[in-house]
């Protein structure tokens, strides 16, 4: 990760351009011959900064409060992830993405890192929603336990609140769906896959647009708005597997 870091804090402050692979190695204190054991380019050096924001989201989803449907625990993780401050990252980290996002709309090289990080985030994403849809008809099939929502539905996106936020509830699904309980994606349900992708594209397109302005990352107009607007107008949208 610390060559990772390294590319990214060349790319924002000498661009992309001026950077070269030997310069990441050095700014990272290893010898150019590792830096190209694990990336070929240095494009490919800032997968894993990419990555590791689509894990924090995905981790957020996984542990969301067992009660909460499918597009509640999408929201939830929104809120929780895409503000500075949410699972530790602060205001900078995220001038950096900014700054790493436009890169991926500038540069071919960068745009193809990102689309593979982006594929293979919704792949592991189609993951966590199977492990929640076998925890939550687990649940179902041990008889009545509150009043968790059962429909694939959310009403409250932009409002903010949730059901079943208890410290039970979190410890439950963090239990329930756990890696260990992960289908493989070859067992994974097409509807819980194409719900995977739609939640995936809300999020990405909120990222991006985002990313190609000036707002600031918290208010109306940063990211965690835009990600929880767009999976507002999927208010209709049949996120649970029939």
């Amino acid at each position: 990760m610390e060559i990772a870091l390294s590319a990214a804090r060349l790319f924002v402050t000498r661009g992309l351009r001026a950077t070269r692979a030997e310069d990441i190695a050095q700014a990272a204190g290893v010898a150019p011959r590792t830096f190209y054991r694990y990336f070929a380019t240095k494009e490919e050096a800032v997968a894993p900064c990419y990555a590791a924001g689509a894990e924090r989201w995905r981790e957020a989803v996984r542990t969301a409060p067992a009660a909460l449907s499918v597009p509640e625990a999408l929201a939830h993780a929104v809120r929780h992830t895409f503000v500075p401050g949410g699972s530790g990252v602060s205001a900078i980290s995220w001038q950096w993405a900014r700054t790493l996002i436009r890169l991926a709309g500038t540069s071919p090289a960068v745009r193809k890192v990102w689309a593979e990080v982006c594929q293979e985030s919704e792949r592991e994403l189609a993951g966590v929603l199977a492990a929640r849809a076998a925890a939550s008809a687990s649940a179902a099939s041990a008889g009545p336990a509150g009043p968790a929502s059962a429909g694939g539905r959310a009403d409250s996106f932009e409002s903010g609140t949730e059901t079943g936020t208890g410290t039970e509830a979190e410890t439950a699904t963090a239990t329930a769906t756990g890696t260990e309980c992960e289908a493989a994606p070859s067992a994974i349900a097409p509807d819980l896959r194409f719900s995977a992708a739609v939640a995936s594209a809300a999020v990405r397109v909120a990222v991006e647009a985002w990313a190609t302005g000036d707002a600031p990352a918290t208010g109306p107009q940063g990211p965690s708005a835009l990600a929880l607007r767009n999976l507002a107008a999927l208010r209709d949208f049949a996120w649970d597997t029939p």
